[in-house]
C-alpha cells in the first residue's frame, strides 16, 4: 500500500502535461505572426508613409481625405480618352458607343476637371501641322522686338489684317476644325445633363459668321522658351503661380507638342494634365460661364504652368494652341433649361448678360491682382496660357 500511495504522487503529475498545450498555443499565437512579411493585414499601415505626391492613382484612393496637396510629381495622369467621332451629334436613336462616350467625357469632366478628346486622322495632321507652324513663327522671331517676341498670338474670325499684321500659317484652319469639336464637347456636356444638344447654341456666333463680324471665340497660339523668359525660370519673372487661374469661357480645347499644364481637381490636388498626348489630342476644360449656365453642374477648371517643365525641363520649348469658346457679348446666361430637366437651382444662380458677367470676373481679378503682386499675372504675361481678360480686349493691344 506505501509502495502504491508513493507511486500516485509520482503518477499525478502526469495528468499536469496537458496545462502545457494552452502555453504552446499561446505561444505558437504569439509565434505565427512570424511569416508577417507576406501576409496582408500588417503592410496596410505602409501606403500612408509614401508620398502622395509623386502617386498617380485616382484621387479618390491617393487622398481619401479631400486634403489639398500643395505639388505634385511631374509623372502624368491618365486622363480617359474619348474619340470627337463618338461623341458627334447625329440624326436617329443614340447608339451604345454614343451613350458610353457621353458619359466616360462627362465622368471625367467630374472626377478630374478634365478630359481628352481625340481627333481623326486628317484632323490630327492639321494640329501636327498648326504646332509646326507656330513654333517656327515664334521662334523666327525670339530675338526681335515686337508682337512675335512676346510669344503669343491670338487669332479670331472675321478680324481683318491689316498688312504688317503677320501671323502663323493654317491659323483659319485651326479655327475651324478646333471651333467645330469645341461644339460637338458642348452638346455631349448638354445630353449628359439631360438637355437638347443644342441647349447652349443660343450662346454661341452663327455659323459661319455674319459679314463685318468678328468671333467672340479666340485661338491662342502660345510659345514657352527659356529666352523668351531672360534666363528666369519661374512664371512672370517670379514665382511660379501656385494658385493657378480659373477658366472663364464655355470651355478651351488645348492641343501641345509637349507636356507642361496642370489641372486643379475637385480634392484640390494638381496633377499633369497633357503628359504623353498627342497633337491630335485635345485637352478640354470647362469654364465659369458653363458652370454658371449649368448651375454649377459643371464647375470651372482652374489649371496653371506646370513649373518643372517651364525651368528647364523641356529645352526645346513648348508650343500650344488653345481654342476658347466663349459666348456672344449680348447673349444671357440662364439656367431655366436646367431647372426644367429636374435639376435643383441654387438661388445665387440668377441670369446675367454675358458682358455683365466678364465684368464681374475682370473686378475679381483686379480684387486679387491688388492683394498680392506676386499671384498676380500681368495681361501681357507670355509664359503661360493667357487670361480670358486678355483674350476678351483686343487682339492688337497684347502685343503694343
Amino acid at each position: 500500500m506505501v509502495a502504491m500511495m508513493m507511486q500516485q504522487p509520482q503518477q499525478a503529475p502526469q495528468p499536469n502535461p496537458p496545462p502545457p498545450p494552452p502555453p504552446s498555443s499561446s505561444a505558437s499565437s504569439l509565434r505565427s505572426p512570424t511569416p508577417t512579411p507576406t501576409q496582408s493585414p500588417l503592410p496596410l499601415p505602409l501606403p500612408p508613409r509614401q508620398p502622395l505626391d509623386h502617386v498617380v492613382v485616382p484621387i479618390s484612393a491617393a487622398n481619401p481625405s479631400g486634403e489639398p496637396l500643395l505639388t505634385m510629381g511631374t509623372t502624368p495622369f491618365l486622363l480617359p480618352r474619348v474619340r470627337l467621332s463618338d461623341i458627334s451629334a447625329y440624326d436617329g436613336a443614340p447608339s451604345g458607343s454614343y451613350v458610353r462616350a457621353v458619359e466616360s467625357l462627362s465622368g471625367s469632366l467630374m472626377r478630374n476637371n478634365a478630359a481628352v478628346v481625340e481627333f481623326g486622322n486628317e484632323d490630327a495632321a492639321l494640329m501636327r501641322c498648326g504646332l509646326e507652324a507656330a513654333r517656327l513663327y515664334f521662334r523666327s522671331r525670339v530675338n526681335t522686338v515686337g508682337k512675335g517676341s512676346r510669344g503669343v498670338y491670338m487669332y479670331r474670325a472675321g478680324r481683318a489684317l491689316e498688312d504688317w499684321d503677320s501671323s502663323p500659317p493654317c491659323m483659319a484652319d485651326i479655327f475651324r476644325c478646333m471651333g467645330k469639336a469645341a461644339r460637338v464637347a458642348l452638346c455631349a456636356i448638354a445630353r449628359h445633363l439631360r438637355l437638347r444638344s443644342d441647349v447652349f447654341n443660343h450662346l454661341l456666333d452663327d455659323t459661319p459668321l455674319p459679314a463685318n463680324e468678328v468671333s467672340s471665340s479666340v485661338l491662342v497660339a502660345t510659345y514657352s522658351h527659356m529666352s523668351l523668359q531672360n534666363g528666369k525660370g519661374a512664371i512672370g519673372g517670379g514665382k511660379p503661380g501656385m494658385s493657378g487661374e480659373v477658366e472663364k469661357g464655355l470651355l478651351t480645347l488645348i492641343s501641345s507638342d509637349g507636356p507642361g499644364l496642370q489641372v486643379c481637381d475637385p480634392n484640390g490636388r494638381w496633377y499633369l494634365a497633357d503628359g504623353g498626348l498627342a497633337p491630335g489630342d485635345m485637352l478640354l476644360i470647362t469654364g465659369k460661364a458653363l458652370s454658371h449656365a449649368t448651375a454649377g453642374l459643371r464647375p470651372a477648371a482652374s489649371y496653371r504652368a506646370a513649373p518643372e517643365y517651364l525651368s528647364g525641363i523641356n529645352n526645346g520649348g513648348r508650343t500650344s494652341l488653345a481654342f476658347r469658346l466663349m459666348p456672344q457679348g449680348n447673349a444671357i446666361l440662364d439656367c431655366s433649361p436646367v431647372a426644367a430637366a429636374g435639376h435643383v437651382i441654387p438661388q445665387s444662380y440668377v441670369p446675367i448678360s454675358v458682358s455683365q458677367f466678364m465684368d464681374e470676373l475682370s473686378a475679381e481679378e483686379d480684387v486679387v491682382c491688388n492683394r498680392s503682386d506676386n499671384t498676380c499675372v500681368s495681361r501681357n504675361n507670355f509664359n503661360k496660357e493667357p487670361s480670358l481678360r486678355s483674350v476678351l480686349s483686343d487682339p492688337l493691344s497684347v502685343f503694343a
